[in-house]
């Protein structure tokens, strides 16, 4: 029964009609075919627009060689780009500096594109010098033996000598290729941390950096130098004319039975790995010894090393006894920083320089001394504009056999 007392005032509501009930629903969905209408709309400009960007390229077809007649004569780029001698890594036939119309006349395709555009100037760049030069891991298997001392290097079952894995290949620009030749040997360090820091940060790529085997932590610091791309030699303390009471017992002595000059030397070579050849470290009593130091070269050339005489010692009997021993050697032209003041350090770069203009391939040797290494980084980073061209030490050694 209906209570009229507390009903509210007015007419009973009436139920909603069909086409009210449905009104929601036929709202939402217009809502949602509009919305779908201009998304459709969007998506196909956007796909007009990218079909009119990809037909840039339409197609690629086989080039067909044009009948023999008379033709104008080819571009200068074109020309250079199929005479010149292509660079390792390069397309045979292209320059370094060929143009994207030079590849495709190389190529043998014809591309056509909208509108009949030509092929655009792009140019094809020298990509390994432009990425750098990252050196091989170390150790390398075929090159390291276990022993008491540690890892000794080895020549490879294959032949394979350290003097060459480890070796910082040679790059050179294209605007270098005939320039005189100048490598830098800079040494002492893994005995300062924060001289060890700077010679690798601040110093270019082709600097061959020297560890002393004397030295701390030489497997991390060997392995950052190597990671920055610089070649890396042990340097081996050996006993001076004079005192040899500073050096300690760890140098190469003149007076020590062979068994002893040889358990010296493997505890050097195993301190750490990476590194394509050894050079002296003072040494101008035992260099000059040659019942000394004619079996030290031997083991290392055994090993498959390199040696390089920092040539501070004029008795030094290298130049006799390494093609003996048939091992890679070489002497160095100039000490740096012998007198290490900064006009005295000015002077020998210059000398360096003057050097390498009369005689193709120049070693100089310098220590890591914070003097030395503001004046060499700053030398360096002007050579190129000089004419001349920084190397790695490594390819400066001389093979056995080969002249002076």
């Amino acid at each position: 029964m209906r209570d009229d007392i507390n009903a509210p005032l007015g007419p009973p509501p009436s139920e909603p009609g069909a086409v009210a009930r449905l009104a929601p629903w036929l709202g939402r969905g217009l809502v949602g075919l509009l919305i779908g209408g201009a998304a459709l709309g969007g998506y196909q400009a956007w796909r007009a627009r990218e079909d009119r960007l990809a037909g840039a390229v339409a197609h690629i077809e086989t080039a067909t060689p044009p009948a023999p007649a008379p033709a104008a004569a080819p571009s200068s780029a074109a020309a250079a780009a199929a005479t010149a001698t292509a660079p390792d890594g390069a397309r045979p036939g292209l320059s370094a500096t060929a143009s994207a119309r030079d590849v495709e006349a190389a190529s043998g395709v014809v591309v056509t594109r909208n509108g009949g555009a030509g092929a655009p100037g792009a140019m094809i760049i020298d990509v390994p010098q432009a990425l750098g030069v990252r050196l091989p891991p170390a150790p390398d298997k075929r090159l390291i033996e276990k022993s008491r001392f540690g890892l000794l290097p080895r020549i490879g079952p294959d032949g394979a000598r350290a003097v060459d894995v480890y070796a910082r290949p040679l790059v050179e620009p294209v605007q270098l290729k005939s320039a005189p030749r100048i490598a830098l040997l800079v040494g002492g360090l893994g005995i300062d941390a924060a001289a060890t820091r700077a010679a690798i940060a601040r110093l270019p790529a082709d600097v061959s950096l020297g560890f002393a085997a004397t030295g701390v932590d030489l497997d991390s610091a060997a392995a950052a130098a190597r990671e920055a791309g610089h070649e890396i030699l042990l340097q081996a303390p050996m006993e001076p004319m004079g005192s040899a009471a500073s050096i300690g017992q760890a140098m190469l002595a003149a007076s020590d039975s062979a068994d002893q000059t040889r358990d010296k030397l493997l505890g050097m070579l195993g301190r750490f790995t990476g590194y394509v050849g050894v050079s002296n470290y003072l040494g101008g009593k035992f260099t000059a010894d040659r019942g000394a130091f004619a079996p030290v070269l031997a083991e290392l050339a055994s090993r498959g090393l390199g040696y390089l005489d920092d040539g501070s010692s004029p008795r030094s009997l290298v130049r006799d006894l390494a093609p003996v021993a048939r091992i890679r050697s070489a002497v160095a032209d100039v000490v740096i920083d012998a007198n290490p003041t900064p006009e005295a350090i000015e002077a020998q770069l210059a000398r360096l320089e003057a050097l390498a203009r009369k005689q193709d391939g120049v070693i100089g040797v310098a220590t890591a001394l914070p003097v030395s290494l503001d004046h060499i980084a700053h030398w360096a980073a002007t050579l190129e504009s000089r004419g001349l061209a920084l190397a790695p030490v490594s390819s400066l050694l001389a093979r056995p056999g080969a002249a002076p």
